[in-house]
């Protein structure tokens, strides 16, 4: 007999249930209000923008707001939520730290999540800029969870490395700590450059460039 959990079930509901018109539409408005205050926060900036800037812009009243955002700090946390749920899903399954067996399985897998990374990250290059641009230094608590995003990034990247390490494609010697740290860094300069850079091409050499350090600069001779 198969046993569900209670999340289990929740999910299978989720799956097998589509949603309501009013539901679309509360999904819809929510996302419009997040939309809007992209726009208000590069315009004013985020410390120049008020609820009434939010709601006078879309056409809602205050109410409305506070019906699906507790303050303008709210859609911050939303937007980070939904970043790391995507990024999380991204590195499920084939893309997971343990998955690669061989130094050309791992570099198939890079391949994979720096294109999947690509489209979250740059599909919609407002997010990146909020979270890189506007959101460092708004308060002391997102800060800490910025830097711990920052942690999670070089943890899930030392896991990557520890396995190729283990399973003998990586170099023996690797720092897998600190080579975490410097890849990370590297890839939030990229979506830095990615932020100003509109050309495809130069976006895809600099990828292409980043995924050569991943390989050969710490593959096992």
């Amino acid at each position: 007999m198969t046993h569900h959990s209670v999340c289990d079930d929740c999910i299978i509901e989720g799956v097998t249930k589509p949603l309501t018109r009013a539901q679309r539409r509360k999904a819809e408005l929510r996302q419009e209000i997040i939309d809007t205050a992209f726009v208000c926060f590069s315009e004013k900036g985020y410390h120049g923008t008020g609820i009434a800037d939010i709601a006078g812009h879309l056409g809602i009243g205050h109410g409305t707001f506070y019906r699906y955002f507790s303050n303008k700090r709210d859609i911050i946390d939303h937007v980070i939520d939904d970043l790391s749920a995507k990024i999380i899903d991204s590195l499920g399954t084939d893309n997971a730290p343990d998955a690669a067996n061989t130094l050309d399985e791992y570099r198939t897998q890079i391949d994979r999540i720096g294109q999947a990374l690509t489209h979250i990250l740059m599909d919609d290059r407002r997010v990146a800029q909020l979270l890189l641009v506007h959101a460092p230094g708004i308060d002391e608590e997102l800060t800490t969870r910025l830097y711990g995003l920052l942690d999670l990034a070089d943890a899930l990247t030392a896991g990557y490395l520890e396995h190729g390490v283990e399973r003998g494609y990586l170099r023996a010697d690797l720092d897998t700590v600190n080579t975490a740290r410097a890849v990370t860094g590297m890839l939030l300069s990229g979506i830095m450059h990615g932020l100003r850079e509109t050309s495809e091409e130069t976006m895809q050499s600099l990828n292409e460039a980043i995924r050569r350090l991943l390989v050969d600069g710490i593959r096992k001779d």
